[in-house]
């Protein structure tokens, strides 16, 4: 048996799969059970009442967590004239127009964001295929297609999350590091937690939060009681 296996069956020993844990006990038992020798992410999965195959009932949207997440983002900007100089002073890492698609077709992708004026989007428009599959396509949805560029670079910087629910029914979003105070983890619990309740579509029937769990990269998931995180909101 592998040290790795050794470690990941130490953790679920640590675990009671049964048990929905409070979130304070929750967070506690994923910064215990972490492993790794690097700082992990802490990631949540919510699985809603939806099905996303109706288009009423799609769940997108992002939110800036009170804690950020612990890491450089890497932000890249299509913008033009008064924009650029914005951009660039709000931190963007990368401002351009078609310079930028060039960048692209050509197989670079080191930035974590793409953000874009509405003016760009034609431009844009021709990597779509391209950003699309990697999740970096601009969209008013979720503030990145906006003429308010300052803004939306520090909001990514500071640690904007953005959010969709998948096929099943799940939403995936990472809240911080391992290496994070507990308060810290929570507190961005709390706000993913309540931008999905904010984001909730009117045709969406019976419970809407059916199960939250919470992992660390390489630790088991453990499943929260959901009233206690709704209950803090």
């Amino acid at each position: 048996m592998s040290k790795s296996t050794k470690k990941h069956t130490g953790a679920m020993a640590k675990i009671d799969r049964s048990k929905v844990y409070p979130l304070v006990a929750a967070v506690d038992v994923v910064k215990d059970v972490s492993y790794a020798k690097f700082d992990e992410t802490v990631d949540v999965a919510v699985r809603l009442g939806v099905d996303p195959r109706h288009a009423d009932q799609m769940v997108r949207g992002a939110v800036v967590l009170p804690n950020g997440l612990g890491k450089t983002v890497r932000v890249l900007v299509f913008a033009k004239g008064e924009k650029e100089k914005e951009a660039l002073d709000a931190g963007a890492d990368y401002v351009g127009a078609e310079d930028l698609v060039a960048k692209i077709q050509d197989g670079w992708f080191d930035f974590d964001t793409a953000i874009a004026t509405p003016d760009m989007m034609g431009v844009v428009g021709k990597i779509g295929k391209l950003l699309g599959p990697r999740g970096l396509m601009p969209n008013p949805k979720v503030g990145t297609v906006t003429f308010e560029v300052g803004r939306a670079v520090k909001e990514s910087k500071a640690g904007k999350v953005e959010f969709r629910v998948e096929k099943a029914g799940i939403v995936h979003a990472p809240i911080g590091k391992v290496s994070f105070e507990a308060e810290k983890l929570q507190g961005n619990l709390v706000a993913l937690v309540e931008a999905l309740l904010k984001a909730k579509p009117s045709a969406a029937k019976g419970t809407y939060i059916k199960k939250i769990s919470l992992s660390s990269t390489m630790g088991p998931g453990i499943n929260l009681d959901i009233s206690d995180v709704t209950g803090r909101i």
